[in-house]
């Protein structure tokens, strides 16, 4: 694997970003040709590029919505009722989800980088980026808002775009 540098990752965001962008709501709404069976062709390529626990930007910036069920599990782990944890760690958010009260994660070590509860962690985390969750034009939306944040969502936008050309 080689790792992404996340200073170069950031200085790449500030030169392709509304490129990028562009090209993620055009395709959206037109999506190129085979680029449902492309993706996870780019999506494995991606992660042997890119090594999460250099950045973990996601963890820093982001928060994931946490269902009943990670709640009931993470609570669990922690000998909480769900209730209690949700009261220690969560807040709802304006659509009513539950999320991290602060940021970055309470569950990051920021010396590592690493998730103290990995294991169980929210699916919402498990499943991050989300590269090929969905259909394209599903996602692109999703994608728009992660490449400010992900160098794995803004390396597979990237390899896309030098794919499926321009729209």
């Amino acid at each position: 694997m080689i790792p992404v540098n996340f200073r170069s990752f950031r200085k790449k965001l500030s030169l392709y970003r509304k490129i990028y962008r562009s090209f993620l709501t055009r395709s959206e709404k037109l999506p190129p040709p085979g680029i449902d069976k492309i993706t996870p062709i780019v999506a494995a390529e991606v992660w042997q590029e890119v090594d999460c626990l250099t950045c973990a930007n996601c963890c820093k910036k982001m928060t994931p919505t946490f269902t009943i069920k990670d709640i009931k599990r993470i609570a669990a782990h922690f000998n909480q009722t769900p209730e209690a944890f949700s009261a220690q760690w969560l807040v709802k958010d304006k659509n009513k989800d539950m999320v991290n009260l602060r940021q970055p994660c309470q569950f990051l070590d920021l010396t590592t980088n690493m998730c103290s509860i990995y294991a169980i962690r929210p699916e919402d985390c498990a499943g991050f980026p989300h590269l090929t969750k969905r259909k394209w034009e599903e996602y692109a939306y999703v994608h728009k808002q992660n490449i400010d944040y992900c160098p794995a969502t803004f390396k597979m936008v990237e390899k896309l775009y030098a794919r499926m050309g321009r729209l």
